[in-house]
């Protein structure tokens, strides 16, 4: 059983689907890919990243924050076994903001050669990373409405730049369904771009529902999930609805992912993007 802040999916063929993965003899082919994320909205990219880089940084942030009480005492941080007890929150904080979020590491993985050069090569030109890149974590446990990502589009929170910007997802760590990794509602970009041009701009930027059973309804769609393993990332439009499920693991395991954002430099910049991330920065 599937949910999303608490809410059970609609297991139904009508209602649930799979990720198409991109093939093998698409991955060089520039032209395949374009024509695949405007069918789709979205790439699935298995191993784009060496999984020993994605481990070496789950393994940084986990040790930072384990001592705030985020990670139970006596396990490997890397293992992210959530604690039973309180969490320092003045202390998490401190050490996420000030510690993580700008640390070398953090950019070290969000412009490697395997991010970085791919985004070169797949927009054709130099680009620009977003410098609010955001991380998250989950625990398990946690499916109450608030707890995991809502239903939404990206361009909602980006309004001040180029609606042709691209969303990398990247799960630190393997991510199967049950850690509640992301959710796509298939076809939705293509409603939502016509819904764009017919002017229905969202302000102030907001979630669309926590009811993605409810929202699968409403547009008649699917929502498309994937066991997803270390290295594997999502490039999607920010027009693609997608969602979060819930942590429903039963040893503990917390889920993290950070996602980060690319375009074309030469494109409108949203200059509220320009700094790093933080809880009190309005967006």
């Amino acid at each position: 059983m599937l949910t999303s802040n608490g809410y059970v999916l609609d297991p139904s063929p009508q209602r649930l689907g799979y990720l198409a993965e991109t093939p093998e003899v698409e991955r060089a082919d520039r032209d395949a890919l374009w024509a695949r994320l405007r069918r789709q909205g979205y790439l699935l990219l298995r191993d784009q990243i060496p999984s020993e880089e994605v481990l070496a940084f789950r393994e940084f942030y986990f040790s930072v924050l384990g001592p705030t009480g985020l990670t139970r005492e006596g396990t490997d941080p890397a293992a992210a076994i959530a604690s039973l007890g309180p969490l320092d929150q003045g202390a998490f904080r401190r050490a996420l903001y000030e510690d993580v979020v700008p640390s070398a590491q953090y950019l070290a993985l969000c412009t490697a050669p395997s991010v970085k050069d791919w985004f070169t090569w797949f927009l054709g030109a130099d680009t620009h990373l977003h410098k609010r890149k955001i991380l998250r974590h989950t625990r398990p446990g946690e499916n109450g409405i608030g707890t995991a990502t809502q239903a939404h589009y990206d361009l909602v929170y980006l309004r001040e730049g180029t609606d042709r910007v691209l969303s990398m997802w990247i799960p630190l760590g393997d991510c199967p369904t049950s850690l509640g990794g992301l959710t796509y509602l298939e076809g939705s970009h293509q409603q939502v771009m016509a819904e764009e041009a017919e002017g229905r701009l969202e302000r102030p930027a907001a979630s669309i529902t926590a009811d993605l059973p409810g929202l699968a309804e409403e547009r008649d769609g699917r929502w498309l999930i994937t066991d997803y393993r270390a290295g594997d990332v999502i490039v999607h439009s920010a027009h693609m609805i997608h969602a979060a499920l819930d942590n429903v693991a039963t040893g503990g395991q917390m889920r993290l992912s950070t996602d980060i954002r690319y375009q074309r430099a030469a494109d409108p910049i949203d200059w509220r993007w320009q700094e790093h991330w933080h809880h009190q920065d309005g967006l």
